[in-house]
């Protein structure tokens, strides 16, 4: 990603705290790029149907997202006067992940900002069906923020996996890194580099491949594969730049090394990749992922392969 200069919040009008607006404002003021505010609104009461729709329905939809236009029109104002360009829209979709995909899509958003809930007792993300379901099919990066406020100097965590495991596109780790150093750029913020390989799983691949004997010592196929892994993170992190005290190489499981690390370096978001590839080519959450996203101690930025298409019709049925 060369520039942001579209950055789409997704408002949620059933609420008044509104953390994800005022993280789409930061980065669209930082960047100098067009904010545009969302509300996707339905109600089956109202909708109708070919058959049973009626003009009373129309008329109670008309004024229904009239008021959303003039509420977002209302939370606009002060950010143009922050010297924001904003623009909003209020549409009528469902269900409501597709109807924010298919307007990202159609405005060309570079950046899709959506709210998620923080529940401080056990410091993790409550993510919602509608999260995940835009985790799995929105194409351009979300960025999921909890109610939060950021550091001075924001601090990203880029989560790699430079060993392609999972079934994981190699050039992803390159987008990923990228759009981290993009967004470090533009706000001030600093970049670390993270990947985690469990020596379990390593000391069981080694035994298994005729290549390495099994008579090895554990700790010496240990260290072979922490070898590997290591020249392989080296040589991406170098790629991009990456300081070596901002490049953290973990031996443990990524669902645990990841939130801790987090929460260690007081990262401001974590920047990764939650894609894999099944045996037929879709592309959905894995485990692993699910379960670091799930604890994670700050926003979530998620990345998908350039080659992704998303599942949602964009044709759809979006209606004012």
């Amino acid at each position: 990603m060369q520039r942001i200069s579209k950055v789409l919040a997704v408002i949620d009008p059933t609420v008044h705290e509104q953390p994800a607006l005022h993280r789409a404002a930061w980065l669209a003021k930082k960047s100098e790029a067009e904010l545009e505010l969302l509300v996707c609104y339905y109600n089956e009461y109202l909708s109708g149907d070919r058959l049973f729709d009626s003009p009373s329905l129309e008329k109670a939809r008309g004024e229904l997202m009239g008021g959303q236009s003039k509420h977002l029109e209302e939370i606009a104002e002060p950010f143009r006067k922050d010297g924001i360009v904003v623009t909003t829209s209020a549409i009528w979709d469902h269900p409501l992940h597709e109807g924010v995909v298919r307007h990202a899509v159609a405005i060309g958003a570079d950046v899709v900002f959506k709210d998620t809930h923080h529940h401080t007792a056990v410091s993790r993300a409550l993510l919602t069906n509608t999260d995940w379901n835009l985790i799995r099919t929105c194409p351009m990066p979300l960025w999921l923020v909890k109610p939060q406020d950021l550091e001075r100097v924001p601090r990203f965590i880029a989560a790699i996996d430079p060993m392609n495991q999972h079934d994981k596109p190699a050039a992803l780790d390159d987008e990923i890194l990228q759009l981290a150093k993009t967004l470090a750029e533009n706000v001030g913020g600093e970049v670390h580099a993270f990947h985690s390989y469990d020596p379990r799983i390593a000391v069981a691949t080694a035994t298994a491949n005729a290549y390495i004997p099994v008579s090895l010592p554990f700790d010496e196929i240990e260290q072979q594969m922490h070898e590997e892994h290591e020249k392989r993170f080296v040589e991406i992190t170098s790629f991009h730049g990456i300081e070596d005290d901002h490049a953290h190489l973990i031996a443990g499981l990524t669902h645990e090394e990841l939130p801790e690390i987090a929460e260690k370096l007081d990262a401001d978001v974590v920047v990764m990749g939650a894609v894999a590839r099944n045996r037929w080519k879709r592309l959905f959450i894995g485990a692993t992922a699910e379960r670091t996203l799930e604890h994670l101690p700050c926003d979530l930025l998620i990345v998908k392969p350039d080659w992704f298409q998303t599942p949602v019709d964009l044709e759809g049925h979006e209606a004012a």
